[in-house]
C-alpha cells in the first residue's frame, strides 16, 4: 500500500475473480469473445441507422443512442473485468478510479432514462399511431435524447462530489473488478453518512422514476394490444413487448439490487456476478433483442455487411 504524505491512498487494488488459472483463462477467452462481438453488434447498428434513410425515425434514433451508450459503457467496464482474469490484484490509481467511477455512474443513469424514453416512444407509436408524427417530432426526440445524457452525467457529478470529498486512509483493497460506489464507501476513514444518503436518493430518482415511466407506458401498451381484434396482431405485438421488457427487467432489477440501498456493502461476491450481468450480458443481448427481431433493421444490417449494392432491394410494402 502506497499513501500520499497526508495519509490519502494513492492507488487501489482490485481483487477481481480469484480462482484457478485454467478457469480464469477460460473466462477471459469467453468474455473477450463476447466483448468483441458486442463491439461489432453495436457498431453495426449505429452504422446501419446512419446509412439507411428509412431508419431516420425517432424509434431508431433512440436505438442509435442506446447502441452508442453500450459501446462506451463496455469500454469503461469490460477492460477491468478482463484484467481481473489475468492478474490476481489489478492496481488502479486514485484519479483513475474516480474517473472510471464517474463515467460508469453517468452511463448507467443515462441508460435508465433512455430506456424510459424508448418506452414512451413505443407508447405513442402504438396508442396514438395517427398523432405520432406530431407528438414525437425530430426536435422532441433530440431533446429527450439530450435530456437522457444530461441527467445521467449531472447525477454522476453530484454523486462524485460527495464521494471524492471522503478520505481513504487504508486498507486499499476493493473486492470488485472495477471501482464501484459501495466498496469505496466501505474503505473510507471519514464520515460517509452524507455521501450514502446522496447516493441513495439519486439512485432512487434515476432508477425508480424511469422505471415507473416504463411500467406505466407498457401497462397502457398492453391494454391497447389486448384490444387488437386479430390473434396474429396481438401475438406480434406481445412478442415485441416481452423482448423489450426482458432487457428492462434484467437491467433494472440488477441495478436496483446493487445500488438502491442506503448502507454500504462489503459482501460483494454476489454483486460481482450481478455486475457481470449488466455490464456485459445486457449490452451483448440488447442488439439482438431490440433490432434483430425487427425485419426492417435486420435487412438494413445485411445491406451494411454485404454491401448496399450487392444486396437485393426490399419489396415495397
Amino acid at each position: 500500500m502506497r499513501n500520499l504524505s497526508g495519509g490519502q491512498i494513492e492507488e487501489f487494488v482490485l481483487v477481481g475473480f480469484p480462482t484457478s488459472l485454467p478457469f480464469q483463462l477460460f473466462l477471459f477467452s469467453l468474455f473477450f469473445a463476447i466483448y468483441l462481438l458486442t463491439l461489432f453488434e453495436n457498431a453495426l447498428i449505429i452504422t446501419t441507422i446512419w446509412l439507411t434513410p428509412s431508419l431516420h425515425r425517432p424509434m431508431y434514433f433512440f436505438l442509435g443512442h442506446l447502441s452508442f451508450l453500450e459501446l462506451w459503457y463496455i469500454n469503461v467496464t469490460v477492460p477491468r473485468l478482463l484484467g481481473a482474469f489475468l492478474t490476481q490484484d489489478h492496481r488502479v490509481s486514485y484519479v483513475g478510479c474516480m474517473t472510471q467511477l464517474y463515467f460508469f455512474i453517468a452511463l448507467a443513469c443515462t441508460e435508465c432514462v433512455l430506456l424510459a424514453v424508448m418506452a414512451y416512444d413505443r407508447y405513442l407509436a402504438i396508442c396514438e399511431p395517427l398523432r405520432y408524427p406530431s407528438l414525437m417530432p425530430p426536435s422532441l426526440a433530440t431533446g429527450l435524447a439530450a435530456a437522457s445524457w444530461g441527467s445521467g452525467f449531472f447525477s454522476s457529478v453530484m454523486k462524485l462530489l460527495f464521494i471524492s470529498r471522503l478520505s481513504y486512509c487504508g486498507p486499499n483493497i476493493i473486492n470488485h473488478f472495477f471501482c464501484d460506489i459501495s466498496p469505496l464507501l466501505n474503505l473510507t476513514c471519514s464520515d460517509k453518512e452524507q455521501a450514502e444518503i446522496v447516493d441513495f436518493l439519486l439512485a432512487l430518482v434515476m432508477i425508480l422514476l424511469p422505471l415507473l415511466a416504463v411500467v406505466s407506458s407498457y401497462a397502457t401498451i398492453i391494454a391497447a394490444i389486448l384490444r387488437i381484434p386479430t390473434t396474429q396482431g396481438r401475438k406480434k405485438a406481445f412478442s415485441t413487448c416481452v423482448s423489450h421488457l426482458t432487457v428492462v427487467v434484467i437491467y433494472y432489477s440488477s441495478t436496483l439490487f446493487t445500488y438502491a440501498r442506503p448502507q454500504a456493502m462489503y459482501t460483494f461476491n454476489h454483486n460481482k456476478i450481478i455486475s457481470v450481468l449488466y455490464t456485459i450480458i445486457v449490452p451483448f443481448l440488447n442488439p439482438a433483442i431490440y433490432c434483430l427481431r425487427n425485419k426492417e433493421v435486420k435487412d438494413a444490417c445485411k445491406k451494411t455487411v454485404l454491401g448496399r449494392y450487392h444486396y437485393p432491394r426490399d419489396a415495397p410494402d
